[in-house]
């Protein structure tokens, strides 16, 4: 028996990161509970998104991260930051997918070597689906 991502000829989704809202004012919170009392190592997030007041963990092998996005509206409005990321080997065979199933596609802003978009699945959850060509810092 096959699994419904080997019928279509998919590669099963990899966790990449979870992004969670936090005050704007909420970095060193974040830092002192995830970095210094859980022990996650901090990373540096991409040049094209430092303006933003992201923190970034490292939580597991690869690239598995946890996102912290500052959101002026915290915690009234967590729905806008809050989402799951998958990294697929295939963005564009999953765009073509979600597509021809009805769900609407979001495109998001560049991040070097990590094409990626946004979709939303039955329930309104926000899901990210990246491609990791490289390191984000390479040009760096």
């Amino acid at each position: 028996m096959s699994s419904l991502h080997q019928q279509r000829g998919l590669t099963l989704p990899r966790l990449q990161h979870v992004s969670l809202p936090i005050p704007t004012d909420g970095q060193e919170q974040v830092r002192a509970f995830y970095g210094r009392v859980l022990g996650f190592v901090e990373k540096p997030v991409p040049q094209s998104l430092t303006d933003r007041g992201l923190v970034w963990f490292a939580v597991g092998d690869g690239e598995m991260e946890l996102h912290f996005i500052p959101d002026p509206n915290h915690p009234a409005n967590p729905e806008e930051s809050r989402h799951i990321c998958f990294e697929v080997p295939d963005l564009e065979t999953y765009r073509q997918a979600l597509a021809a199933a009805g769900y609407e596609i979001n495109e998001a802003g560049p991040i070097f070597n990590r094409p990626r978009f946004f979709t939303l699945d039955p329930f309104g959850n926000k899901l990210e689906l990246t491609t990791i060509l490289g390191s984000y810092l390479a040009t760096e």
